[in-house]
């Protein structure tokens, strides 16, 4: 076990996340996790202005999602981030999991993430500043 940053999210589960069934659609867990993302690169330095400015950032090359229990309207929820592992100088492995508010998994998934140079149109070797930004230690 690594002892890499862990990042929180709180959420609220709105209409606008639901599916006919009146539970959360699963597109909307991964556009969830991917809010929760962006709020700890955003707060450690590495946001949207700095990837736009820079034309470097992270792309997903796979994802992994479990829906354990369900997910319902106006649910208070709480997500956890972290890098599990860095596979080379240009991919790591990031785990999100979505709690309940009675602390119960609802949801985990884990995401590869590789290092993108959006000029050159490929992976590129990760920067230290989105090292720092991902919590990595």
């Amino acid at each position: 076990m690594n002892d890499n940053t862990i990042f929180e999210y709180d959420v609220l589960i709105r209409e606008a996340h639901l599916d006919s069934f009146g539970h959360v659609n699963n597109a909307a867990y991964v556009q969830i996790y991917e809010e929760a993302r962006w709020d700890f690169i955003t707060r450690n330095g590495f946001g949207l202005d700095y990837i736009q400015k820079h034309q470097v950032g992270p792309v997903i090359l796979d994802l992994k999602v479990r829906f354990k229990r369900e997910l319902k309207n106006r649910e208070a929820i709480r997500i956890t981030s972290k890098t599990i592992e860095v596979v080379n100088t240009k991919i790591m492995v990031l785990e999100q999991i979505m709690y309940k508010s009675d602390g119960k998994v609802a949801s985990d998934a884990v995401f590869t993430v590789g290092f993108f140079d959006m000029r050159a149109r490929k992976l590129i070797e990760a920067q230290p500043e989105w090292l720092r930004a991902c919590g990595i230690k």
